[in-house]
């Protein structure tokens, strides 16, 4: 099994920022690639790309952490944000999901 633990989330007025972060980690497993998604109420989940001078993802593989820097929000940034891994075992490929991190913007 691998845990998927995210942190960071809260609120922020309209133009702050905030800084998620995401760690993986598993005995036996390879941690693949890491992704950030995101949910608002009663929209699909999302994958969170990076947007210039808003949203930035660093990852350290070395580490199996990832980090979103999020910069200039706004209020329809507002959605619960999910670390997505993938990760390999025996020949196997897996994905997991973190428990997701709530990010408000408030207007």
């Amino acid at each position: 099994q691998v845990q998927v633990v995210e942190s960071g989330g809260g609120l922020v007025q309209a133009g702050g920022s905030l800084r998620l972060s995401c760690a993986a980690s598993g005995r036996g497993f390879s941690i693949d690639t890491m992704g950030w998604y995101r949910q608002a109420p009663g929209k699909q989940r999302e994958l969170v790309a990076p947007v210039k001078d808003r949203f930035t993802v660093s990852v350290d593989n070395a580490k199996n952490t990832m980090t979103l820097q999020m910069n200039s929000l706004r209020p329809e940034d507002t959605a619960v944000y999910y670390c997505r891994v993938e990760a390999s075992r025996g020949g196997y490929k897996f994905q997991y999901w973190g428990q997701g991190t709530q990010v408000t913007v408030s207007s």
